[in-house]
């Protein structure tokens, strides 16, 4: 898994960066590593980002796991990875992005919900798969699909607040995916002590 395995070893959280601009990223995903935040995500649906990616991707901190999430076609993979990008995340079950990255030899982490989609995205070649979204179900859902399905890793995504992280560590959740939650207005410029502040509240629960 290149460097995500040991960016979730570290830290079992994802971040996810998305805004109208690309602007503020890099500051963002600065403030977070300090945090102890080892994978964060540049999300495609951010004009510019591709270049925010490139750009950052020259200059990132050592041992930070650097992504491109809402890849929806195997142009996009491709074009994200050329930019930097070291895995792919997905909104959906995209099998051809999951094929493409395959092919580019980088791990892939398609959004599923239902168990037929978990198992579609796996048998395909996913390298984990995002639980998405993981609010719909909370903790209680990720626990019944991981009975029958021990064996595919899960990330649940969307809509976790910060307290609720360990209760889905704890029903089986390989790592978490945390967007507004975690991020808050850090991407628009906001206050990134605050940011740092809620990446250690985060940290904290996950580890306590």
């Amino acid at each position: 898994m290149t460097d995500l395995a040991p960016a979730l070893a570290a830290a079992p959280a994802i971040a996810i960066l998305r805004s109208h601009s690309p602007r503020h990223f890099a500051a963002t995903a600065d403030a977070l590593h300090d945090a102890g935040i080892r994978a964060i995500e540049f999300t495609l649906t951010t004009p510019g980002v591709l270049d925010a990616l490139r750009e950052y991707a020259g200059s990132k901190p050592a041992g930070l796991a650097l992504g491109a999430g809402t890849v929806m076609t195997p142009s996009d993979a491709t074009r994200a990875v050329e930019a930097g990008a070291t895995y792919l995340i997905t909104p959906a079950v995209c099998l051809d992005v999951i094929r493409e990255a395959r092919r580019l030899a980088v791990p892939v982490l398609p959004g599923a919900l239902t168990p037929s989609e978990i198992v579609a995205a796996w048998t395909e070649g996913a390298t984990m798969v995002k639980l998405f979204p993981a609010s719909t179900g909370g903790p209680e859902y990720l626990r019944a699909i991981r009975a029958p399905l021990p064996h595919i890793p899960l990330i649940p995504t969307g809509g976790i607040a910060l307290d609720q992280a360990p209760a889905y560590l704890e029903a089986g959740a390989s790592a978490l995916g945390m967007g507004s939650p975690l991020v808050g207005d850090a991407c628009e410029g906001g206050d990134l002590d605050a940011l740092r502040e809620r990446a250690a509240t985060l940290l904290d629960g996950i580890r306590s």
